[in-house]
């Protein structure tokens, strides 16, 4: 028997229940869990994500040169247009560096806490340049 039986991301933001809602939609996800400090979201294939009230929190302030992408979320899409859109359209942000060596098929984005995420056609096979 494992002993470990799921695994959970847990992004901290000052307000927990803003930022579900906003993966909730993108991720076409639903609540599974719910308290004053966090709320647990689980998408159709069983990915799991958790919003955690900190009230310090402050912004990751990526793609800043003398910060490093510690972590980030990044999902799989069809299509890249569509996406970008719903993500606009429920707060988040592009947060194109500007890079022109960088695939095209792959955007970033901030949510509306802050929290890097990327999305891109297809599962990368390379490991990260620079």
């Amino acid at each position: 028997m494992a002993l470990v039986t799921t695994g959970v991301v847990v992004l901290d933001c000052a307000e927990p229940e803003k930022l579900a809602a906003f993966y909730k939609e993108l991720l076409e996800a639903e609540e599974v869990g719910a308290n004053a400090n966090r709320v647990e979201i689980r998408a159709a294939d069983g990915f799991r994500l958790a919003l955690r009230r900190d009230v310090n929190v402050t912004a990751p302030s990526w793609p800043r040169p003398e910060n490093s992408l510690q972590a980030h979320l990044e999902f799989v899409v069809e299509d890249l247009d569509a996406v970008e859109r719903l993500i606009v359209s429920l707060g988040g942000r592009p947060t194109e560096t500007g890079d022109p060596a960088r695939p095209t098929d792959v955007r970033s984005y901030a949510d509306p806490a802050g929290h890097s995420f990327t999305v891109r056609r297809g599962i990368p096979t390379a490991p990260k340049q620079g």
